[in-house]
């Protein structure tokens, strides 16, 4: 059986393939004649369930079967289900990664994080802090994958640092050791003692060798690695999860920091059209008065936590000055090699300022922004607006000052722009945009064949639950399965059952899915949960271990913070105690 399994492994992908499709058949052609559309719309997100789940083919290439399985089946037209593959949060998605590749380009994000590690020192228990906040920082604004990579090579860089000075420590001592040796000997005269001779002559070779070693140009390249002593061990393992923990919970903070948030405006936007005729009020500024608080205060006990773990009674314990002094000038040695800021650097910074002020003040809570001006029609911009447009300007202002005039003889004029399209598209993932419009295909199904009305009317079991406590459920059993699973596509399928359910048992549809469009960000267990988690686990720092010892309890306490924000100060911003009186005709739409 053994090699038989082994035989067929490779086949992986079409035997998953052909059983996601095998599996839930029935759906497809054992249905009753008043539930065909709904049976048959319930068949392809079964498909593509098993097959996100089991990731037998791409997670992107699956979520383009609803262009073809819908209107095969009779579910949708094929021109309304791919015409909501774009919408305008795939083009806020799209500004968003336009403006972080000119922070990378710039090497702005570079900047930013070694200034913070240079303000929070040496101290272990505050590089942890240091580490987890510029992550968390950087991935409001760029992708979680870009900010964890590019903090890598600093955990790399400290970690050496630290090594180094424990090991210039030793030697010190070991010298110091063998000149006491050699001063005893001299004291007493000749007398012999076998036990210290030896010692002193082992101390002497050791360093004799290391000289040798240094003037041949140290260890050779092709040496091994050397395995970390276990104290220094356990500090990688803190510094590689504040690093992949910063970046999970600082894309919650901000509506395009992670795709699930994105997913959760798409869906909510989409069901206050369908019953108003215009967006819901959902914007920027409103979502981050919400989740920074939120984000703030998960991002807090994360490093509470981890320090707790990893540094136990040693957190207070004042680093040595041998070993501070080192990772001091690898961080002044990094910020040198930066140099001033840069003419690209600062355009970069100045547009990224001014497109989180736009962001903030287009419509602000409980007061009138820019979207409101009288010089612009009602309802007509939104977050895509100024996001777009700034990106745009990325591709027109110099990276330098241009060479035009005043050119030296023989020299060309010359002009650079920030960014450039080639550039773009190598950085762009463009399979979330596609895992987004996947989603939407599926919320439009849904919908239109009338699945969502019935699964909701089915889910009423739950009214019978305090709504909170129906809500902790819901987040924990989601918290978990997002480590298993891909985030976005957990967001997908849930968000249009979440709205039904919330409207069959009379509940703000807003307070079900935006507890579980962060909890699509909670995955802090496994090393598939997340891009971060991916990458940090691939420096070699960690064990899978590691991760689930540290992650779980980092999980269930995040989900008790978002259960006290979306009943304290959620319901103040969003109104969420109240259902909307718009929603109240649902009910006696449901046909069975």
């Amino acid at each position: 059986m053994r090699k038989i399994l082994r035989a067929i492994w490779p086949l992986k992908p079409v035997i998953a393939t052909i059983l996601a499709f095998v599996i839930p058949i029935s759906l497809a052609v054992d249905y009753s004649p008043d539930f065909e559309r709904q049976s048959k719309c319930a068949y392809v997100i079964m498909v593509m369930a098993l097959l996100w789940l089991t990731e037998a083919v791409p997670i992107p290439v699956t979520a383009l079967m609803p262009i073809f399985l819908f209107p095969l089946l009779g579910v949708v037209k094929a021109s309304v289900i791919s015409g909501v593959y774009i919408k305008d949060t795939t083009m806020l998605f799209l500004g968003g990664l336009i403006i972080a590749g000119a922070l990378e380009e710039s090497r702005l994000h570079i900047r930013i994080s070694l200034y913070v590690m240079k303000i929070v020192g040496a101290q272990p228990m505050l590089l942890m802090g240091g580490l987890l906040v510029t992550t968390w920082f950087l991935s409001m604004w760029i992708s979680n994958t870009a900010a964890t990579s590019m903090m890598l090579p600093i955990i790399d860089a400290v970690i050496n640092n630290i090594e180094e000075a424990e090991e210039e420590y030793e030697d010190a001592e070991a010298a110091k050791c063998a000149d006491d040796i050699d001063d005893a000997d001299d004291i007493t005269d000749g007398i012999e003692s076998k036990e210290y001779s030896d010692e002193s002559d082992k101390i002497k070779t050791l360093l004799r060798e290391k000289s040798k070693t240094e003037s041949a140009g140290g260890i050779s390249s092709v040496e091994e690695k050397r395995p970390l002593p276990p104290e220094l061990q356990r500090l990688a393992k803190a510094f590689a999860l504040s690093v992949a923990y910063g970046a999970n919970i600082g894309g919650i903070a901000t509506l395009t920091g992670s795709p699930p948030n994105l997913v959760f405006k798409q869906q909510i936007d989409k069901l206050y059209e369908f019953h108003t005729g215009s967006e819901s009020d959902v914007s920027f500024a409103k979502w981050m008065g919400f989740a920074f608080p939120l984000s703030v205060i998960t991002a807090i006990l994360a490093w509470l936590w981890l320090v707790t773990l990893f540094l136990r009674c040693g957190c207070c314990k004042k680093i040595d000055p041998g070993h501070k002094k080192s990772i001091n000038a690898s961080i002044a040695h990094h910020l040198k090699e930066l140099g001033k800021m840069t003419f690209c650097e600062l355009q970069v910074l100045i547009v990224f300022v001014v497109l989180v002020v736009l962001w903030l003040f287009r419509a602000p809570p409980k007061i009138d922004g820019w979207g409101s001006a009288a010089s612009l029609k009602k309802g007509f911009v939104s977050d895509s607006t100024p996001c777009i447009l700034l990106s745009v300007l990325l591709f027109i202002l110099p990276s330098e000052v241009p060479k035009v005039f005043g050119l030296a003889k023989g020299e060309k004029p010359s002009y650079k722009p920030i960014l450039e399209w080639k550039s773009v598209t190598d950085r762009l993932p463009w399979g979330v945009i596609v895992l987004l419009g996947g989603g939407f295909a599926i919320a439009q199904a849904s919908e239109d064949s009338g699945l969502s009305l019935w699964v909701g009317h089915e889910l009423k079991v739950f009214a019978n639950m305090d709504t909170w406590v129906m809500n902790l459920i819901i987040c924990l059993i989601v918290a978990g399965a997002t480590n298993v699973t891909s985030n976005t596509a957990s967001a997908t399928l849930l968000m249009p059952i979440l709205a039904q359910l919330a409207l069959q048992t009379q509940i703000n549809p807003m307070y079900l899915m935006i507890s579980v469009a962060v909890c699509c960000s909670f995955a802090f267990m496994l090393p598939v949960a997340t891009p971060p988690n991916a990458i940090v686990f691939s420096s070699g720092y960690l064990t899978i271990p590691d991760m689930v010892l540290a992650g779980l309890p980092i999980n269930i306490i995040s989900v008790f913070c978002l259960t006290l924000a979306i009943n304290t100060w959620g319901i103040s911003m969003f109104d969420l105690n109240v259902f909307p009186e718009m929603f109240q005709t649902t009910k006696s739409n449901i046909t069975l």
